[in-house]
């Protein structure tokens, strides 16, 4: 019988055991919305920080929008070059993508992100299929030039790991299954994580703040 987390927390506060090293005013917790974000704020509260939601979004392929060839955030791009992807729709397509950003910036209530350069960022979600999507954020993080970037992932196929390892200083990983059948089948309870649940999350920091 293959792992099963009981939920995104329980994956977080395993994940956060093993991160206990990087404590420290120089780390940096992002998660991925929105499903990351329980991952990363159980990272964030074992290390004593406050955690991000990484404002970035994958370009699509025109064909096939699942497929990543680019990531977008508020100030840059990624994107790996495809002879069949004509430039005027990439431009179009980090348009739209900005836009939505800017949107959940406003949302989430977002007022500042921090800078990442000569940072230790951990980078958080609840699993990887593919890994294709994840691999575009990493590099368009890369750009930032953090000092060190950390991949916490509960569970991943082998493939998608295989693709990010390269692309990050460390990768952890608590659960590779032989066969992989999608993230939420490795989850007791895997119900959507929704906006109202992130802003949720991020204001249970600022109350511990004040």
């Amino acid at each position: 019988m293959h792992q099963r987390f009981r939920d995104r927390r329980e994956a977080g506060r395993l994940l956060a055991s093993e991160l206990k090293n990087e404590k420290g005013e120089e780390t940096i917790v992002l998660g991925i919305p929105r499903g990351g974000i329980p991952v990363a704020a159980e990272i964030a509260r074992a290390l004593g920080c406050t955690p991000e939601v990484l404002l970035c979004k994958k370009i699509g392929h025109p064909v096939q929008k699942e497929y990543a060839i680019g990531a977008v955030n508020l100030s840059d791009a990624y994107l790996i070059p495809h002879k069949d992807v004509e430039a005027e729709y990439v431009d179009q397509e980090i348009v739209h993508i900005r836009q939505r950003l800017e949107e959940m910036k406003i949302k989430f209530n977002i007022s500042k992100t921090t800078p990442l350069e000569k940072k230790t960022v951990i980078l958080a979600d609840d699993g990887m299929a593919t890994g294709r999507t994840m691999m575009a954020a990493v590099r368009l993080i890369r750009k930032s030039k953090p000092r060190k970037l950390i991949l916490a992932i509960p569970v991943a196929s082998e493939s998608a790991l295989k693709l990010l390892r390269p692309e990050v200083d460390q990768l952890i990983c608590l659960y590779q299954p032989d066969r992989f059948s999608g993230v939420g089948a490795f989850y007791e309870h895997f119900e959507e994580f929704a906006d109202e649940d992130v802003i949720r999350e991020l204001k249970t920091f600022e109350k511990s703040e004040v």
